[in-house]
């Protein structure tokens, strides 16, 4: 079990997708997942009701309870274990659902996964994705990188995916390019880069 972290934009989805491509072409061609912890967040209705939207993907924004049973049977070898899946187009968690069946490798990508109980340490007992991995890896970048690479993949979602009518960010491509640039990075100061700070560059030290 390989957990990959680190913050918003500094690509984990492409480096767990590569790492899963080339652990595929080992000799033995091994059976690889790859799941990310998006679909463990709580749907937009719960988020909403707890006041949260603007915390997604913050600790408290998981439902880590269902996570952590997730990859706690995977790694006991259940037959097949159902993981919900999350739509970045709706923002939102679907009604789709993806199934593991007992791979030799899983990957686990997310803002998350190297979230220990030294991070809470009134509740000493809880048990974290941490847990159970066996490798992890944090992708790592300046923050004033990371920032820059958010607003410039903001403003390429707004040319492409963002004008789809369906698209829950849809009503962004209505804004003007230096407004676009300046919402983007809003949303960087007060959510993301906040998060990174709070809760995610913490985890560092802990891959390996």
């Amino acid at each position: 079990m390989i957990g990959i972290a680190g913050s918003v934009a500094v690509g984990k989805s492409t480096t767990a997708r590569l790492l899963k491509a080339l652990l595929e072409r080992w000799p033995e061609h091994p059976k690889v997942e790859l799941i990310t912890t998006d679909g463990f967040l709580h749907p937009n209705e719960v988020l909403n009701k707890r006041n949260l939207m603007k915390k997604k993907g913050f600790p408290e924004s998981y439902d880590i309870r269902r996570l952590v049973e997730f990859v706690s049977d995977v790694k006991s070898g259940k037959p097949r274990v159902e993981a919900p899946v999350y739509s970045h187009l709706v923002y939102d968690i679907t009604d789709e659902v993806k199934e593991v069946e007992q791979p030799d490798i899983l990957i686990v990508e997310g803002l998350n996964v190297l979230q220990s109980g030294m991070d809470y340490p009134h509740d000493p007992h809880r048990v974290f994705i941490s847990d159970f991995l066996d490798f992890s890896i944090y992708v790592d970048a300046e923050g004033e990188l990371l920032k820059t690479w958010y607003i410039e993949r903001f403003m390429a979602f707004r040319r492409g995916a963002f004008q789809n009518p369906s698209s829950y960010f849809h009503h962004y491509t209505l804004l003007s390019e230096q407004e676009a640039r300046n919402t983007a990075a809003g949303i960087w100061e007060e959510i993301n880069g906040k998060n990174l700070v709070e809760n995610i560059l913490p985890t560092r030290e802990r891959a390996g």
